[in-house]
């Protein structure tokens, strides 16, 4: 069950990307030689007009092929100039080149939408089940048990629209709205700068009440558009992680050993797969999210490397000479390919460990 929920999950967010290029070529009317799920031998294959598709032996991969995509356009002296994908406007390449990223955040966008419309959203009740000695939380009177109504006005549905508020009060005076049983009460209570662990594990000083949830797990029903909504803010917030882990390690914050490759990956979709379908799936939309971002990265090979290529080339008025390019895509390659071993080293080091 977990190598065909790995087969699956890798291949659908793959197809999906490849899919994005794919459409997009056809719909300016460019052609298309091949689209491929996998890589390595064909394991099966038909024609359709001039395209090909192609299943392939190793699932972790694809490719579209497309008519004209070498800049050296004497390649295909069989194909109509107007199909031919180098002779198109820049911004027609960018268009394609950007639809692989692209379908990845609508995937998951729609597999978010998907489970908030299903599921509803969960998250963890604003209950307080434990008060911290000497906090602002004790002094004023807080209890375990308290629930949080409202905070200066606003309402609080779950425990992190209560830690949102308080973080972002700059210390200033907070008026909440408790319920005590059956009583409802007002507090005022002022938090306190102290230093905690962010997820980066750097310490930070920020307002806190001393308070700790009572971890109870409470679902809210959505409606259509409520999880339309809300699965966008979920997508957004995928890749705003994404761009923050990477700015951590550049910063070294976030140590290098900490990356990880097709075996970590493989891992968490397994893991996934055997809690159940919801987790699969979040997993899933995630995954689309980075793989979208990641390929946006300005690194020759990839999609984002092709942006800036043709960025150039628009600002410029003139494509990049075919010797420039070549050898930008060998650097973009070795990269990859470091980064790629990097990667499976720490993959191996942490399941021998």
């Amino acid at each position: 069950m977990g190598a065909i929920a790995v087969v699956l999950v890798l291949g659908g967010l793959i197809f999906f990307h490849e899919l994005g290029h794919f459409l997009v070529a056809r719909l300016f009317g460019i052609g298309v030689k091949a689209f491929a799920l996998g890589f390595g031998p064909k394991i099966f294959s038909f024609k359709s007009g001039m395209t090909e598709y192609r299943l392939c032996a190793v699932p972790l991969g694809g490719y579209v092929m497309l008519a004209g995509e070498s800049p050296d356009q004497e390649e295909e002296p069989a194909i109509p100039k107007p199909l031919l994908f180098n002779l198109r406007p820049v911004w027609q390449r960018m268009c394609v080149v950007a639809a692989g990223p692209v379908f990845n955040f609508l995937l998951a966008w729609g597999i978010y939408w998907v489970l908030f419309a299903t599921q509803g959203q969960m998250g963890l009740a604003p209950t307080i089940g434990q008060i911290l000695p000497e906090s602002p939380a004790q002094r004023a009177g807080f209890q375990p048990g308290d629930s949080v109504l409202t905070v200066n006005g606003r309402s609080i549905t779950f425990w992190e629209d209560l830690t949102d508020l308080v973080q972002g009060s700059e210390g200033n005076p907070l008026r909440m709205e408790l319920k005590r049983g059956k009583d409802r009460l007002t507090i005022n209570v002022i938090p306190e700068l102290r230093e905690r662990k962010n997820i980066f594990g750097e310490s930070v000083r920020a307002p806190m009440l001393g308070i700790v949830a009572a971890k109870e797990i409470i679902t809210l029903e959505l409606s259509g558009a409520e999880s339309f909504k809300l699965s966008g803010k979920e997508t957004w917030r995928a890749i705003v992680n994404m761009v923050t882990a990477l700015v951590k390690m550049i910063e070294r914050v976030v140590p290098a050993d900490s990356i990880g490759g097709p075996i970590l990956i493989a891992q968490l979709i397994n893991r996934e797969a055997e809690e159940g379908i919801v987790g699969l799936l979040a997993l899933a939309a995630a995954l689309s999210a980075n793989l979208g971002f990641v390929n946006l990265l300005p690194i020759p090979v990839l999609d984002g490397g092709h942006l800036v290529i043709f960025g150039i080339e628009a600002a410029t008025r003139k494509p990049l000479s075919v010797r420039a390019r070549a050898a930008a895509m060998r650097v973009g390659i070795a990269m990859l390919a470091a980064l790629m071993l990097f990667a499976t080293y720490n993959d191996l080091r942490r399941l021998f460990k």
